[in-house]
């Protein structure tokens, strides 16, 4: 049998391999918004890109689950996170009018969602889609290490780079990548909020409702099982007798995720439709009966906002999905398996990275501020399990590393599933830092085709060029937006650690600050300009403009002449050479003489590679 099998592979990758539409430079698995992404990035650059996804729609979260209200990154609209967003704006008129519903400040209806995506999508010429299509098996030939095999559906498919951007990691285990599931202990990462055991606890799911108001009385048949004590403590009510959380008014719940044009997203994290299974090694078959109790319980909740909150002219859209029983196709997934990558990104890289073992935020190549937001009060016994929702973080920069395979080259992911401890995937699960996820690992896998190189190779300061070029950030400063006549140069010179950054929380807001207007502190300057720069044979004295100007032309080994000139034209004012410079000051001068960003390299983990100087 086992001989029959090889000879069938065999004739399978002889018949297609003859065929030139089965090859592609890249593949990505799953069309959610880290697949969609990835793969309009991806064909952007040039690359032959195809893009597999299970249902006929894009963008997963977004718009496949309902989860229409983006939480996180409202203030750092970093690539392709900001076109969608502008895409939205200009879908409804105005940023005001996707502020409809109190959970966020950028709500729409799904469907707009998947229009808008498949509309980016189809003006990428290298782009093929291939919807309603099923991943079956995923290897790499022994002959070809460079090369993926994917048999779907559809056909079969060859490869140089793979991405995994399914929901769930679902790749992971059909290479027989190395990943981690549930809870990591204390000892793991360091994180002094994690458990002190290991477990395999994922957030809990939820089947996401949108409902309509259809002005009349449009009440849905009372659920089997149905107990309405279960749902008491989601709003005010004096039924509530045990909540240890703060409750809100039925019309403020309803108003939580309010959709424009009088819909209503029921994603209720109280006492509501969350739902837990750890489904994560689950078949096909075990985990469709996950999402049949899952629904079950959404319209037990929905049951219960008709008859006990008096909503009964709300039911669920029948003009957003397409399906049976009208509700999304698929499930709101919150967590995956986690590769492991070249670096894992853990919570002490968030809350200090400038004290780690290793530098990771010189490899930033996207940013978020949601706080660490974890799920669990559906588990059965989640009195047990740590409190974390919405722990305090400053925002910040995921690095390079986290999504590259550190076992199987040229494989990539695009999810969820990225390398980063379980407490971290609490934040860098919000749609804002997934859709720059995919962006991302599209242009890697893009560039390596582009350079032949394998992804493992990436040039890391060229990638973080080009996210930049791409309007993209490398660093979650607040105060420097894109359109900041210096945000590159903040960028670039914040990303060697030269002039570091603030991070702050303020109340649900997570926060950094490159503070350009600021005075520089001398003795903390010169530790981190002697990474770089041998400060013995050139010292820096002081901060006034003119010893700058002095020390800069020792380090190059060429006088600067007409300061003022030069200080003027790089849209600098009030020279004063006698003045000591101030921080933005000196990253703009330091930027474009020296330019430590480009002439220092780094690597993966970000260590100085000295090339200059």
């Amino acid at each position: 049998m086992k001989r029959l099998n090889s000879i069938i592979l065999f004739f399978t990758i002889l018949l297609f391999s003859c065929d030139d539409s089965s090859e592609f430079d890249v593949v990505i698995v799953g069309g959610g918004a880290g697949g969609t992404s990835a793969a309009i990035q991806s064909a952007r650059n040039g690359a032959k890109t195809l893009l597999i996804e299970e249902t006929d729609w894009l963008g997963g979260m977004l718009t496949s689950a309902g989860v229409s209200a983006i939480d996180g990154n409202y203030k750092l609209p970093s690539g392709f996170w900001g076109e969608f967003k502008d895409s939205l704006v200009s879908h409804y008129g105005s940023l005001e009018a996707l502020k409809t519903g109190w959970v966020s400040n950028v709500l729409f209806e799904p469907k707009v969602g998947n229009e808008i995506l498949k509309s980016i999508a189809n003006k990428e010429q290298n782009l093929k889609i291939l919807f309603s299509s099923s991943v079956s098996s995923v290897f790499q030939p022994k002959d070809d290490y460079y090369n993926f095999i994917v048999n779907s559906s559809k056909g079969h498919f060859s490869s140089k780079v793979l991405i995994d951007a399914t929901e769930l990691g679902d790749i992971l285990p059909m290479i027989k990548e190395d990943y981690d599931i549930g809870m990591d202990n204390i000892e793991m990462y360091d994180e002094d909020i994690a458990p002190k055991l290991k477990n395999d606890i994922i957030q809990d799911l939820t089947y996401v409702m949108v409902l309509k108001n259809y002005n009349k009385n449009v009440k849905i048949e009372k659920p089997k099982n149905y107990d309405p004590s279960e749902f008491y403590c989601s709003t005010s009510s004096i039924n509530c007798t045990e909540s240890d959380k703060a409750l809100w008014a039925p019309n403020q719940m309803m108003n939580y995720g309010k959709l424009p044009n009088d819909k209503i997203m029921i994603n209720w994290p109280i006492y509501g439709n969350d739902y837990y299974s750890n489904l994560l090694e689950m078949n096909h078959d075990q985990r469709e009966e996950v999402f049949k109790k899952a629904k079950e319980k959404s319209l037990k909740f929905l049951y219960y906002i008709q008859d006990e909150l008096g909503f009964y002219n709300y039911s669920l859209s029948d003009e957003e999905y397409d399906t049976k029983d009208k509700f999304p196709l698929i499930p709101y997934y919150r967590e995956a398996r986690r590769i492991k990558g070249i670096v894992t990104f853990s919570l002490n890289y968030i809350k200090n990275p400038y004290d780690q073992k290793y530098p990771l935020y010189r490899t930033g190549i996207l940013v978020g501020d949601y706080p660490v937001d974890h799920h669990h009060d559906a588990h059965p016994d989640k009195k047990s399990l740590p409190q974390l929702a919405f722990y305090p973080i400053p925002s910040y920069s995921l690095p390079l590393g986290s999504i590259i395979s550190k076992k199987t080259s040229n494989f990539l992911v695009a999810e969820k599933s990225i390398s980063v401890s379980n407490l971290v995937n609490g934040t860098t699960r919000l749609q804002p830092v997934v859709l720059q996820v995919g962006q991302i690992a599209g242009l890697i896998a893009s560039e390596s085709i582009k350079n032949n190189i394998s992804t493992n190779e990436i040039d890391t300061r060229d990638i973080q060029t080009k996210i930049l070029n791409n309007g993209g950030y490398i660093q979650p400063y607040l105060d420097v937006e894109k359109n900041h006549p210096f945000f590159k140069a903040y960028q670039r010179i914040g990303s060697t650690g030269i002039l570091r950054a603030t991070g702050l929380n303020i109340g649900w807001s997570n926060q950094t600050w490159f503070y350009p207007e600021r005075s520089i502190v001398l003795d903390q300057l010169l530790k981190n300009l002697g990474n770089y720069y041998d400060l013995n044979k050139n010292p820096l004295s002081d901060l006034r403009t003119k010893t700058i100007f002095k020390w800069i032309s020792l380090v190059q080994n060429q006088e600067i002449k007409n300061q003022q000139k030069i200080w003027n034209a790089l849209g600098l004012s009030n020279f004063n050479s006698d003045r000591k410079i101030n921080r933005g000051e000196f990253a703009i001068i330091l930027d474009y003489f020296l330019n430590p960003f480009n002439n220092f390299k780094v690597d993966i983990k970000g260590n100085i590679i000295k090339n200059e100087y």
